[in-house]
């Protein structure tokens, strides 16, 4: 049975979602305010984390960066009632994996809820730093660095790097990145992945026109060739 973890202050709002889930069949945890849904979320490690960023002492932003900087990689599905495309933006930046503007459906809210437990179950195994030549890749903590300079990468494209890294020199089609990086709900198109691929290589390809660490295979995908995960192990150890 998976747990889902409510962190949201209004108990009005945070009994409504929790008697949702309930009835689906998820076992729910509650949070009354950012602080204690940061404890709750590294204490009992739920399967995902649905976040109001309108609370007090810690809002939603805040709680999203401190567990990603704490290396907590639970699903996070922000809720709120801020619809601005740049209020979206810095949610998922900060480390959210979906994002969903209130007021919703009982619906809506349930499908993107199984599509992020789907894709957190399929997930395979990837390791949590790597190199890529001189940029270092932490997918725990959701970090980027090229030497002492830090790399901007935003939540779907550490997703996209993880589910390369998984299996690493083989191709990943543009229908698996859509179905694992941003799930059904979302309703992205193939050219989706590729100008999020584009974006990648800009930041960590030494030449983007000619990239070395994330290939094309034409017809099928992108893959993160084995080169690139070499120094993998030299990295881990560090």
């Amino acid at each position: 049975m998976e747990r889902i973890l409510v962190i949201e202050d209004e108990l009005p709002m945070r009994t409504a979602l929790q008697d949702i889930l309930a009835a689906e069949g998820y076992r729910v945890l509650g949070a009354a305010d950012g602080e204690r849904g940061v404890k709750r979320a590294v204490d009992e490690k739920p399967d995902l984390i649905l976040l109001d960023i309108m609370m007090p002492k810690l809002d939603g932003y805040a709680v999203c960066q401190e567990l990603r900087r704490l290396g907590q990689t639970i699903p996070i599905l922000m809720l709120t009632a801020k619809g601005l495309v740049e209020d979206r933006v810095t949610g998922l930046d900060a480390g959210a994996d979906d994002y969903l503007v209130k007021p919703f459906s009982t619906e809506e809210l349930l499908a993107r809820v199984r599509a992020l437990l789907r894709r957190a179950k399929h997930q395979g195994t990837a390791p949590n730093k790597f190199k890529l030549g001189e940029v270092e890749i932490d997918l725990a903590r959701q970090t980027a660095a090229r030497g002492r300079k830090q790399l901007h990468l935003n939540a779907k494209e550490f997703a996209m790097l993880r589910l390369m890294a998984e299996s690493p020199g083989e191709p990943v089609s543009r229908e698996r990145f859509l179905d694992v990086v941003w799930g059904y709900t979302a309703f992205p198109t193939t050219r989706t992945v590729d100008n999020y691929i584009a974006s990648l290589r800009s930041k960590i390809e030494p030449d983007p026109e000619q990239p070395c660490w994330i290939t094309t295979v034409h017809g099928v995908g992108y893959r993160l060739e084995l080169g690139g995960l070499a120094s993998a192990r030299d990295f881990t150890k560090g």
